[in-house]
């Protein structure tokens, strides 16, 4: 796999996860960069003594994290050809990245997620709201747009190419499902992985308050019906 792929890793309070995570990248990796999103903690200390390349991103918010990572790579000279996104809690397994982004080398795939199928689901890893959120919005987007995805999973990867074609606007947690959306509206090829997943260390940002998991439900609905309704 000799692609030049970036990793993009919101982190936000991190710091006990951060390291594990940048640790079991894959090795075919070019570059890593944890996007510090105004952490009160030692999460950009420990992402750069660990051998990131760390970014900090004053604006609260998921999105505005990756947007961030995003610019970065846009100042760059040499362009990856593929940008994975994974998050910074330990809850995805990095070492699955090879897997993540074999439909791309292997068969020019343009967009791939990593679905958390319940076979490979540590007990416990995804609270009832992630849960009905993600069976609610994969149904929908099943209904409008006669797609394939199960899942909104965080750990994706994307050709660099179509990422920036799909123009990402979304500065919270409506970020994956954006993603997911606009590359159905502009018929990227797209498969999923199964990957395993583990309880995150740490509290969810999202899925741990009450207020979190609404918030992202309203986001992800929303952006759904946008899109339903869009020509």
């Amino acid at each position: 796999m000799s692609k030049n792929i970036i990793v993009i890793i919101p982190a936000y309070n991190e710091e006990s996860s951060i390291g594990k995570v940048i640790a079991e990248i894959p090795k075919i990796v070019s570059e890593i960069i944890v996007v510090n999103n105004n952490s009160t903690d030692a999460t950009a200390e420990v992402a750069k003594k660990a051998g990131a390349t760390v970014l900090f991103q004053p604006n609260a918010g998921y999105g505005n994290a990756c947007l961030k990572g995003m610019e970065y790579i846009s100042e760059k000279n040499i362009k990856p050809e593929i940008v994975v996104f994974l998050d910074g809690d330990y809850s995805d397994y990095p070492s699955e990245l090879t897997k993540i982004v074999a439909p791309i080398i292997e068969d020019d795939i343009d967009f791939v997620v990593g679905a958390r199928v319940k076979e490979l689901r540590e007990a416990g890893s995804m609270t009832f709201p992630q849960r009905f959120g993600n069976g609610l919005a994969t149904k929908l987007m099943a209904l409008f747009f006669n797609s394939k995805y199960t899942d909104l999973g965080p750990f994706r990867a994307i050709k660099y190419e179509k990422l920036l074609q799909l123009n990402m606007e979304d500065k919270t947690y409506g970020w994956t499902v954006e993603m997911q959306l606009k590359a159905l509206k502009r018929n990227f090829s797209y498969t999923e992985i199964a990957v395993p997943y583990r309880n995150r260390i740490g509290v969810s940002k999202v899925s741990g308050t009450v207020k979190g998991a609404i918030f992202a439900g309203v986001k992800i609905l929303t952006w759904i019906f946008k899109y339903s309704f869009k020509k």
